[in-house]
């Protein structure tokens, strides 16, 4: 053991001598260091193995009792420190006991202890502080303060014997002294702040709230430095997801701090802080509300950055100093004066290649650490902002006054972008904001590195960067501007797609769905030439990016050979190569971070245009009592808890609202509710829509609004809820009733979610009071049928509920809220007579008449006007008449004649108590039924694979990413692929492995050239003669050969790579250009051309998200996806060639070290992975370098080492993406299997007569119809014959079979035996396009197209303008339409909401008179119409239809009494078929006992 003596065993000095004093001998003072090492060990190991060995690596740490102590990051970071200060204190002991002539020990070996010692500490104190138990904390004082004193004596001794900072160990012991007394300082400090000893009463201290809800299982607020800094405690979370799917409830709840609420409440203070009295018009800043609320995060985010950036840059100088004293021998800087041991200087430990390559594999550990930390501060703040502006959004919406809606100001389309796209674009400017200020300091200092390395030659090439960086800018903004031409474009294909689907039925019916898709596929047109604007400018900027770098190494190592005559060294090219590699990511990034730069600019001010733009006005009328209404708007909420509805409802609420009482004013008493004063009110244009309005509504009364269609019933209330801009006259409150109003609007409105939810809304649940009126809304019978009761989902506009159903909710809503108010818009328009009565009687008449609610009605069942306190009648905008029944019967006798005509004598009919039928709106449930239990048939049928995707699509991109085992979708991206054309993937795979070869060439021919002959060729190197003298040649025998052999080699394949460049990102990105061009044309026809089966079975919101999103990710997200992750493939895939080429490594290990990398869903793993292979990649080369490797051959192998840290990174994530991405094809793969509707049919269109059908005679024979294959037929065996002419009527209760009839005669439905025969041709030979096109048919729902007046009655442009304006007078509309500016190309919008309800019906029938079909099939054409013009209608079809054969399928069978024929059907048969004088007069007929009970 002699060789390894503690303080050497030197046999002339003995170095245990004491004479001169303890303190002066070395070794003993380095023997002194050893003791509070020691002594810490002995004292925590122990606590550390029985306290916590036991139950810590067994039991998830305790929420409840994680606490951090005082100065806790600071302690991990000074600990860091410490342990690497003792990492450099251990080398440079080593280094220096290489030196001596025997062993020294005392040099290395209390460094050692000291690593240890500091490792211990910090494991010690984590276990402390996770079982909250700071008393053991003592042990770590005493360590700290001895190890200070025992340091602080040998920095005294050094001092002492003139030792100075030009010594390293001098240097590294002072630094351990200053971290020894921090650390000191540090334990005070938690001592003064938790006083767990020498005070007497200990501080209690409770953890945070969030960790006292042991839902919250996000925990990286909370844990300590090192498992934050590399998110250790994820593990847990990764490895379960590998197994099993992560589910929601997995990640438990979200942190306060972390919630979209708390964000939202910083942001709207530092917004609204901002308004000021003296300006109130002046908008506040959303940059200076985002600063203030999220600021701070962001500043802590680029520290890290520029502190990762800095590290960055020790990889070039550690390449550069090992490459250059790879085979010298260091120089001996130090001496032996003092203690009788060698100091070294710190030069000289930098030269050591071995130590060098641990420092590299350090910086580069730290420099991921603090990039991923950069990366995930401002990803979460980025969350967070957006999380907030939804907020916000939402908020605003709420407050939005309609007419912004419906004079088209803001469409939805324009808020579901700032929802969607505006909120996106913030929170990546947020990701991508370190980036703005810490790449100029990045470029910065690689340029000045590069001078210090080559000099000129590389400002010369950093030069080439900087001029092209404008270019980039210029590629980026253009890109910028086409990406905003596409947005536009595809909002408008979005637009028009939306109507398709909301109109689809309609289209099919019409045969106009070819017409409809090609103005779809013009406006794609036009997307896709901006799309391929865009390809073309992502691929420039692809270039650029990877073509910059190559041209700058080009010119700066030829203009190197030109200026100096001379090539650089080999380490020299190698840093250089390595910085430039460096430079690119900067330079690769400022062009997208100025793209998003300027996109977020445009975000910002839509988003503060839409914050700025008009709200409802409050009740300013008040005068002095807004604080009052304000207060009452924020108890809003409370009303409906703290109701005890034992006590009678009046008295309650009376003593509710009690403290915001005020007194009466004199024009207006408690039986008051509302009270509208000379009011002219507007949607928006200047042009009052309602005029001149005085009306009362009486408390605790029913009043109704009756009047035509388009007087302005439904305006009149959203005028007195306040959602139309007043130009003048007043709307008075009485006080208890302003934030108490239910409301049902005319189109029904539903939630997505549970039926049980869409009629609480929000209010507490009350069993009684929710039955009594799921009965006054007939809606038991509904809720029985569907799957889970009343725990169904609905929603999706009530995809799978008929449009009684959902007024029926609708209605339930408004009667289940306990307000003292309920308007009701038309409640009646989608329900049959029965329905109605019921309704009428139990749930307005009785539920809410006895509840004392003010009740407003608006109506055109004149019938009902009986039980009415007050009627206001209303005419073109204004009020007609007001008052009692008796008032307008005594005042106004023509009006109530009128009336009573209208009421077609049914005031005795309604005394009737009408009992409602257990098949009662049958259809409807059997509808109902149909979907349902088709979708479970569809579901059974289904390939499993797209059946995952069915049930998880309604959240869309979350849940179909998570909710399946994540593997990587080869096969959707071979789809993918292939729907780009082969010859393209051929191309793609080709160029980029050529490119990738040459980019390798290049380094390995700068090598090579570098490698020849290190120093200056003899003799003129420029001619090409044979060199004068002799080469010099290098240590590694390469015979010198001049630079005019290397020089135009290296020009060459500069060229041939920068050229490739450009090849392939052109051919990935017009890949991806023809992959979507090709989904989308498939997608959309196979949409248009599905059966209406699909239609019912699929919720809009999901095709329409294939167009939307998905279409979008495949537009522009996934060809810049995939070129990244081929390319970062490729350099990694050449990097780790290049280095087992180079260095003798395993290529086994490494292969595997790859590939457990990307099974790693952690980005921060790969890293360090990347930073192991680059620590042995160095080991390796230093090895071997004495086994003749030139040193040129390790810098390339170390600067390839360096990339893949870099590119590992990106694989994972491009990985991660595109996965993500890939799963957007398969949704739209998933609809590409949908079967089509034969529109082929058996016979040819030759063989139809161009005026087929010329009579109209119609023979119905054995005709059996399904909705779907599966499914039990809906008509069974009908036999029937029509007359050419002849005016028809079909009836039977609801779900007998009426309407399925009207879909058979358009082969809508399967008709699976019998036929219809159409004067002479059975239909379902006939091609669809050609049958559906000669018959017209007017439906029970209006659908208007966004466009002309003339493109919705005649969109293939075949009528004359004669022939349009006869079918508007015939439709009652002529008038309407004249007034309109613009006539007949007066503008529609979106679903026709400049037009009511009423008016869109009339329009339908328009539509239908405009072609003049010899057969017309009316489908409850009249539901929404008042009865005057439903009498005008009526009579204007049996003349204007004289000739043709009209088929009238009627709820109300009022309307069919003077049919020539009626059929009567009931349960799918055809029961009875005669006149309806024939029928009558059957008692017993089912046609009698329905006109008796129905009427």
């Amino acid at each position: 053991m002699a060789g390894l003596s503690f303080c050497g065993n030197n046999v002339t000095k003995n170095a245990y001598s004491v004479d001169t004093g303890m303190l002066n001998n070395g070794c003993f003072v380095d023997a002194l260091n050893l003791v509070p090492h020691v002594f810490l060990l002995f004292i925590t190991f122990p606590i550390l193995f029985i306290g916590w060995g036991s139950q810590s690596s067994k039991v998830q740490i305790h929420h409840n009792t994680w606490l951090h102590f005082p100065g806790h990051n600071l302690r991990w970071i000074l600990t860091f420190t410490l342990l690497f200060v003792h990492v450099c204190e251990i080398a440079e002991g080593i280094v220096s006991n290489k030196q001596m002539d025997t062993n020294h020990l005392h040099l290395f070996m209390p460094a050692f202890m000291g690593f240890i010692a500091a490792t211990t500490s910090v494991v010690y104190y984590h276990n402390i502080e996770t079982s909250n138990f700071p008393k053991l904390l003592l042990a770590l004082f005493i360590y700290w303060v001895l190890a200070f004193i025992t340091k602080s004596i040998k920095l005294w001794k050094f001092a002492e014997y003139g030792v100075g900072v030009l010594h390293l160990r001098f240097c590294i012991t002072a630094l351990l002294v200053v971290l020894y007394g921090l650390l000191m300082a540090v334990e005070i400090n938690v001592i003064r702040v938790r006083r767990y000893v020498f005070f007497a009463n200990p501080q209690k201290v409770k953890p945070p709230e969030d960790l006292q809800d042991l839902g919250v299982r996000f925990l990286q607020p909370f844990v300590n430095l090192l498992s934050k800094a590399t998110y250790w405690w994820m593990n847990p979370l990764i490895i379960g997801a590998h197994k099993r799917p992560i589910e929601l409830k997995k990640i438990g709840k979200l942190p306060i701090a972390m919630r979209a609420l708390t964000n939202y409440l910083k942001l709207k203070d530092a917004y609204e802080d901002q308004r000021n009295a003296e300006d109130p018009e002046k908008a506040p800043s959303i940059w200076r509300s985002m600063y203030r609320a999220f600021g701070r995060p962001i500043l802590l985010s680029s520290t890290f950055r520029y502190l990762a950036d800095l590290l960055g840059f020790a990889g070039p100088l550690c390449i550069y100093g090992i490459v250059e004293h790879l085979n010298k021998k260091p120089v001996k800087e130090g001496s032996v004066p003092y203690f009788e041991v060698y100091f070294m200087s710190s030069n000289e430990l930098l030269q050591n290649t071995s130590v060098l390559a641990v420092l590299l594999f350090l910086a580069l550990v730290l420099q991921r650490t603090f990039l991923q930390a950069s990366y995930y501060v401002t990803i979460e703040t980025g969350i967070n902002l957006r999380g907030a502006l939804l907020a916000m959004i939402y908020n605003k919406i709420l407050r939005l006054s309609t007419s912004n809606m419906s004079m088209g100001e803001m469409t939805l389309g324009q808020i579901n972008n700032l929802v969607a796209i505006e909120t996106n674009q913030l929170m990546w400017f947020l990701f991508l904001c370190p980036n703005l200020w810490a790449m100029p300091v990045q470029i910065v200092m690689g340029v000045i590195l590069l001078y210090y390395l080559l000099g000129t030659s590389a400002l010369i090439g950093a030069s080439v960067i900087v001029l092209l960086a404008p270019v980039q800018y210029l590629i980026a903004t253009k890109l910028a501007d086409t990406q905003k031409s596409t947005l536009d474009q595809s909002t408008e294909r979005l637009k028009k797609t939306t109507e398709i689907l909301k109109g689809i039925k309609l289209l099919k019916l019409y045969a106009w769905e070819n017409i409809f898709c090609d103005s779809v596929e013009d406006t794609r047109g036009k997307e896709l030439t901006s799309l391929r604007t865009f390809a073309l400018y992502t691929s420039m900027s692809i270039f650029m990016n990877a073509a910059i770098p190559i041209a700058a190494v080009l010119v700066t190592f030829v203009s190197h050979a030109l200026i100096n005559k001379s090539k650089p060294s080999s380490s020299e090219a190698f840093a250089a190569l390595a910085l430039f590699h460096i430079l690119v990511t900067p330079l690769f990034l400022l062009s997208t971070v100025v793209r998003f730069a300027v996109k977020a600019m445009v975000s910002v001010q839509k988003l503060g245009e839409f914050l700025q733009s008009d709200e409802i006005g409050d009740d300013s009328w008040r005068n002095g009592d807004m604080s009052v209404s304000l207060e009452a708007c924020k108890k809003h909420p409370g009303t409906t808890k703290a109701i005890n509805r034992k006590q009678p409802l009046l008295y309650q609420m009376d003593n509710y609202e009690q403290p915001a009482r005020r007194p009466l004013r004199p024009n207006e008493t408690e039986d008051v509710a509302v009270k509208v004063n000379g009011g002219f009110f507007t949607w928006g244009s200047n042009l009052s829509t309602l005029s001149d309005i005085n009306i009362c509504i009486p408390t605790g009364q029913l009043t109704m609004i009756v009047g035509q269609v388009g007087c302005g019933k439904s305006s009149l209330l959203l005028a007195m809820l306040g959602e139309m801009q007043t130009l003048s006259g007043k709307v008075y409150w009485s006080n208890k009733n302003r934030y108490s109003v239910g409301y049902a609007t005319q189109k029904s409105w539903l939630l997505n979610a549970t039926v049980e939810d869409n009629i609480t809304f929000g209010s507490p649940f009350n069993k009684q009071r929710y039955k009594t009126v799921i009965d006054a809304c007939s809606l038991q019978p509904d809720v029985d049928l569907l799957p889970f009761g009343d725990q169904t989902e609905i929603g999706e506009r009530g995809i799978n509920l008929s449009g009684g159903q959902r007024q029926r909710i609708c209605v339930a809503r408004a009667l289940y809220q306990n307000t003292n108010i309920v308007f009701l818009d038309d409640p009646f328009s989608a329900l049959d007579i029965h329905l109605s009565d019921h309704l009428m009687q139990e749930g307005i008449l009785k539920f809410l008449q006895d509840d004392k609610r003010t009740v407003v009605l608006v109506t055109h069942k004149l019938q009902y006007l009986i039980h009415a306190d007050w009627i206001i009648a209303m005419k073109d905008g204004s009020v007609l008449r007001e008052g009692t029944l008796k008032d307008i019967q005594t005042h106004d006798v023509e009006l109530y004649e009128h009336w009573k005509t209208l009421m077609n004598r049914q005031d005795q009919e309604l005394e009737k108590d009408t009992e409602i039928d257990n098949c009662q709106t049958a259809l409807e449930r059997k509808t109902l039924r149909r979907a349902f239990y088709s979708r479970e048939a569809k579901n059974q049928v289904d390939d499993d694979e797209e059946e995952e995707e069915e049930e998880e699509e309604e959240d869309d991109n979350m849940s179909t990413t998570t909710s399946r085992r994540s593997k990587i979708p080869w096969r959707v991206c071979w789809q993918y692929l292939s729907s780009g054309g082969f010859l393209m993937v051929f191309l793609m795979v080709f160029s980029k492995l050529l490119k990738h070869s040459v980019m390798v060439a290049i380094d390995y021919w700068l090598a090579e050239w570098t490698a020849n002959g290190d120093g200056p060729v003899n003799g003129t190197a420029y001619d090409d003669g044979p060199v004068n003298g002799t080469a010099n040649d290098d240590a590694n025998g390469y015979a010198g050969l001049p630079d005019s052999y290397y020089v135009p080699v290296f020009i060459i394949l500069c060229g041939a790579g920068i050229a490739l460049c450009l090849i392939t990102s052109l051919t990935v990105e017009f890949l991806g250009l023809s992959a979507a061009t090709n989904l989308h044309h498939n997608l959309l026809n196979k949409i248009i051309h599905a059966p209406i089966r699909f239609f019912d079975v699929t919720p809009l919101g999901q095709i329409l998200n294939r167009f939307s999103a998905d279409t979008n990710i495949i537009d522009q997200h996934i060809p810049p996806t995939l070129e990244s992750l081929t390319r970062s493939t490729l350099l990694c895939l050449s990097a780790i060639g290049v280095i087992a080429f180079v260095t003798p490594i395993h290529w086994a290990d490494l292969h595997h070290n790859f590939k457990f990398s990307l099974s790693l869903p952690l980005t921060i793993l790969s890293d360090y992975l990347g930073a192991v292979i680059v620590l042995t990649a160095a080991v390796a080369s230093i090895w071997s370098s004495g086994k003749n490797l030139p040193s040129s051959m390790v810098g390339l192998g170390l600067t390839y080492a360096l990339t893949v840290t870099n590119y590992l990174n990106w694989v994972v994530r491009n990985l991660a993406d595109l996965e993500v991405q890939m799963a957007a094809v398969k949704k739209v793969n998933s609809f590409l299997s949908t079967e089509s509707e034969n529109y082929e049919g058996s016979m040819d269109t030759t063989q139809v007569p161009e005026d087929w059908p010329q009579h109209g005679e119609i023979k119905i024979q054995d005709l059996c119809v399904r909705y779907d294959p599966l499914l039990k037929p809906v008509l069974k065996h009908v036999n029937a014959y029509i007359n050419p002419g002849q005016k028809v009527g079909i009836c039977g209760r609801t779900g007998s079979g009426k309407s399925s009839l009207s879909l058979a005669f358009f082969n809508m439905v399967d008709v699976f035996e019998g036929r219809i025969i159409i004067d002479g041709i059975d239909i379902c030979k006939l091609p669809l396009q050609t049958l559906r096109s000669r018959l017209s048919i007017i439906l029970q729902d209006p659908v208007l197209f966004s466009g002309s007046i003339r493109f919705n009655l005649d969109p293939e442009r075949t009528c004359t303008d004669d022939r349009l304006w006869e079918a508007l007078e015939i439709a009652q509309l002529k008038n309407m339409v004249k007034a309109l500016s613009g006539g007949l190309d007066a503008v529609v919008t979106e679903g026709g909401e400049n037009f009511s309800v009423g008016q869109r019906q009339l329009f339908c029938l328009a539509r239908a008179f405009v072609r003049k079909s010899s057969i017309l099939i009316m489908d409850e054409a009249t539901a929404s119409i008042d009865m005057a013009t439903e009498n005008v209608l009526q009579k204007v079809v049996m003349t204007a239809f004289a000739d043709r054969t009209v088929v009238t399928i009627a709820h109300l069978v009022s309307s069919i009494l003077e049919a020539e024929q009626v059929l009567v059907f009931s349960a799918g048969q055809l029961v009875e078929c005669d006149s309806a004088v024939n029928l009558l007069a059957q008692q017993d007929s089912l046609f009698s006992v329905l006109v008796r009970t129905h009427k």
